[in-house]
């Protein structure tokens, strides 16, 4: 009687301590720009992200540290900075890391499940995950492979064609969705969600990724929601004074670089912010289900995106670039309850944060220990007012992609840049707070003479640790050398 009631006991405090961690959801878009939540831009329509905003924090200096793909998959995934997951470019997701979110929360006690867009090589490794429903957005990476939405989608309409619409998955050039709107990957990867949260009986609490493959290319958002910003202000592309010798690139419908013409870049931010706006709602779709089902209060849910998008900036297209429009991504925190007396803050947060600082802020959530050699931080404690010890500054940098001249590594505390070309030994430096835009470079202005001489120092200090080719007798020095996999790269 006494070895039952002891094992009834246990069971018992098990099941209280697992109802006392937090929900964790993690909800993230592909290729969304940092300026493109209602928090920090006027002309674009996401009011459920805003309310998730005024429910918690967000911050105006959210970072991907590597603006592309996997590389800033693997900095979310392992909570390490660029040199130590080991990508520098984009380059496949290691198969197993030290640190894996998925896995590190499932040893936690949850039940964890990532639907949409992960991007991981293989296409089916799960990193700890219990299941994934996974979109690819047509993506064939591991021998024959279908993603789960194109299964559905053969399934559900064997007659139509997926990529009806006819737009490319890097394309700058826009259209609506030519099918109806419940077919749409973004209906899709939202629905997927509702669908598993309205059935979830476990006592384990829930971690949830929720990955969008939108607003990246092909932008085709439903017609209904391109209708929303019909005669709508949308703001111009940024044109630095030093952006004219991007304008004469080789015409090409996933052009990299070149000057397209201002209506053209206006069409496709149109077209790319109807696709938020698509996002967005269903985005409050799966938050109401939330609240139905009484897991929104007691949840972490963090929104972000792993890198921008350029859309005509200097023009630029795409990403991988050290500009705003490519490195800064929205940055949500909604908190739970069993927090609420500690937080010391809401609202916009200046606090540079960055991929790698999700995890962490995940663990410490859900009371688990944050090991000190992760190179990321909770944001937990900007929340309850621990953020003494807060960086200065956050790196980023990109291996070579596209042209040979963007091979680069910056450093921002949010008010300026600086910016160094690892091959041309170009130097830029901006001011953030009197042009946003990034197109002036202070470089030669005697104004900023010693602003330039202190971020320089920065970024010897930041680089010094790889020794050479990137610091030689403790100065930056250009080499022509691709490095794209640091020496920390999982083997």
């Amino acid at each position: 009687m006494k070895k039952l009631f002891f094992v009834l006991l246990v069971s018992l405090c098990a099941f209280v301590s697992a109802q006392d961690k937090p929900h964790v959801f993690l909800i993230m878009t592909d290729q969304q720009r940092g300026d493109c939540i209602g928090k920090e831009n006027p002309d674009i329509i996401t009011p459920n992200l805003d309310k998730l905003a005024d429910d918690g924090v967000w911050f105006s200096n959210g970072y991907s540290s590597v603006p592309s793909c996997t590389p800033a998959r693997a900095g979310l995934l392992t909570g390490m900075s660029p040199w130590n997951h080991g990508m520098l470019g984009y380059y496949k997701v290691a198969e197993h890391y030290r640190y894996e979110m998925p896995q590190m929360l499932r040893d936690n006690g949850y039940y964890t499940l990532g639907i949409g867009k992960m991007h991981w090589h293989p296409q089916r490794n799960l990193h700890g995950f219990h299941q994934t429903f996974l979109d690819e957005s047509g993506r064939v990476e591991s021998d024959d492979f279908e993603s789960d939405y194109r299964t559905w989608f053969r399934e559900q309409a064997p007659h139509l064609d997926p990529d009806a619409t006819g737009i490319g998955w890097n394309e700058h050039r826009a259209g609506t969705y030519v099918l109806a709107e419940n077919l749409h990957p973004t209906y899709w990867t939202a629905q997927k969600a509702i669908d598993f949260v309205e059935t979830y009986g476990e006592e384990k609490p829930l971690f949830m990724k929720v990955s969008f493959a939108r607003p990246h290319s092909p932008y085709d958002p439903p017609k209904r929601y391109l209708d929303m910003y019909e005669g709508a202000s949308i703001p111009e592309p940024y044109m630095g004074e030093w952006a004219g010798k991007f304008a004469d690139y080789p015409e090409s419908k996933d052009a990299a670089f070149g000057d397209y013409g201002t209506n053209h870049a206006l069409n496709s931010r149109r077209h790319y912010y109807a696709a938020i706006t698509f996002i967005d709602e269903q985005i409050g779709r799966f938050i109401n289900v939330l609240k139905e089902k009484d897991m929104y209060d007691n949840a972490l849910i963090i929104f972000t995106s792993d890198h921008g998008d350029m859309l005509g900036d200097h023009n630029h297209w795409r990403k991988t670039y050290a500009y705003e429009g490519s490195t800064k991504v929205p940055f949500i925190l909604k908190w739970p309850k069993n927090h609420t007396a500690g937080a010391k803050t809401s609202g916009e947060q200046l606090h540079c944060v960055e991929l790698r600082d999700i995890l962490p802020t995940m663990l410490d959530a859900s009371g688990a220990e944050v090991p000190a050699e992760m190179d990321g931080q909770s944001m937990m404690n900007i929340v309850e007012g621990k953020d003494g010890e807060w960086r200065e500054f956050i790196d980023l940098e990109h291996a070579t992609t596209y042209d040979e001249h963007n091979y680069w590594c910056a450093l921002t505390d949010g008010k300026m840049k600086y910016v160094w070309f690892f091959k041309t030994g170009e130097e830029q430096l901006f001011d953030l707070i009197n042009d946003k835009g990034e197109e002036r470079n202070l470089l030669t202005d005697a104004a900023y003479k010693k602003d330039m001489k202190q971020w320089r120092k920065r970024m010897i200090s930041h680089l010094r640790e790889r020794g050479e080719p990137y610091v030689t007798k403790g100065k930056l020095t250009p080499f022509d050398k691709n490095i794209l996999i640091s020496p920390n790269y999982p083997q």
